[in-house]
């Protein structure tokens, strides 16, 4: 089969550009990768790794003889690095993202491409809570699903060309509509990320109080939240920036859910805790029957991390 690309700029070099070369040379015949990182030391830590054939030091370097450009930077700034590359593209250049926002970042970007440019949105659902050109794995998209969200009057053959490249690394590949990925996300990713971020706030406030009891008995439940919180900063307040209305919707719902549950446990209805607790117990066992985590002990991370799974 051909390659679908021959030449692809990564721009940012972290987990998820690294983890894209490294899945790449296990092909028999993989596109040269060239890339590019705002900060010096990313740039100079990708060359000491070899995480890519070629680490430039400007953008327009990067991306000037690039087939495919993936951007890997934070959502909040893809449209201005769209605008900067944009002299620099040359003609029938696709351009996507990894981004876990569709809709706001895909009107942002778009207009910012030369005439001829393509556009073709992208988000593997992959990743962990580590971020730098060290934290990247070949096997992280093994199994993993990769939705692409191209808007109507997208060429199909480019949309054919970046589905080919995601499932060369051997991701399972979907298509969605922008707005329709960003409420699915912000209840598979994005609130829980918002919860997560909270109860480790909270927690933080009370082992001021207990002299840090909560950091040295934690359960397994708040270990889990920790892990969450501990995903870039950066990455998700602009997360949050870009998806206001979906993670509002499902936040508004989660009060309400919240609230009945508070008024169970307070009037002692054992009944409705158990059927609701048996209800979405079904969840788990629907996420270990799609392939996407594994039932093991220590809550399968040792597993997951060596499937390539988000541990």
């Amino acid at each position: 089969m051909t390659p679908p690309f021959e030449r692809v700029a990564l721009i940012g070099l972290g987990l998820i550009a690294g983890s894209i070369s490294l899945s790449a040379r296990r092909l028999a015949n993989p596109p040269r990768f060239s890339g590019f990182a705002r900060r010096a030391e990313t740039r100079d830590t990708a060359r000491r790794i070899g995480l890519i054939d070629r680490v430039d030091d400007s953008l327009a370097e990067a991306v000037a003889d690039a087939d495919l450009v993936i951007l890997c930077v934070p959502v909040g700034s893809m449209a201005d690095v769209a605008e900067a590359m944009r002299p620099h593209l040359k003609p029938g250049t696709i351009v996507s993202d990894v981004g876990s926002v569709k809709a706001d970042v895909s009107g942002a970007v778009a207009p910012q491409l030369p005439p001829g440019g393509v556009l073709v949105p992208a988000h593997p659902l992959a990743g962990t809570e580590h971020s730098g050109p060290e934290s990247g794995f070949a096997t992280l998209y093994d199994g993993r699903f990769c939705v692409l969200t191209p808007v109507p009057g997208t060429p199909p053959e480019a949309v054919a060309r970046l589905r080919q490249f995601w499932e060369e690394l051997g991701a399972t590949v979907e298509e969605m509509e922008p707005e329709h990925h960003d409420l699915v996300l912000a209840v598979t990713s994005h609130a829980p990320h918002l919860i997560a971020y909270t109860m480790v706030g909270v927690a933080d406030d009370l082992r001021r109080v207990t002299n840090s009891e909560v950091i040295k008995y934690s359960a397994a439940g708040f270990r889990d939240f920790t892990r969450i919180a501990a995903s870039d900063p950066t990455m998700w307040r602009d997360v949050f920036l870009n998806n206001k209305e979906a993670t509002l919707e499902i936040l508004g719902r989660f009060t309400e859910e919240l609230f009945a549950l508070q008024r169970a446990i307070r009037v002692g209805d054992g009944d409705l805790l158990f059927d609701y607790f048996t209800r979405t117990r079904a969840i788990r066992r629907g996420i270990l029957e799609a392939g996407q985590d594994v039932d093991a002990p220590d809550f399968g991370r040792t597993v997951a991390r060596n499937a390539g799974l988000k541990s």
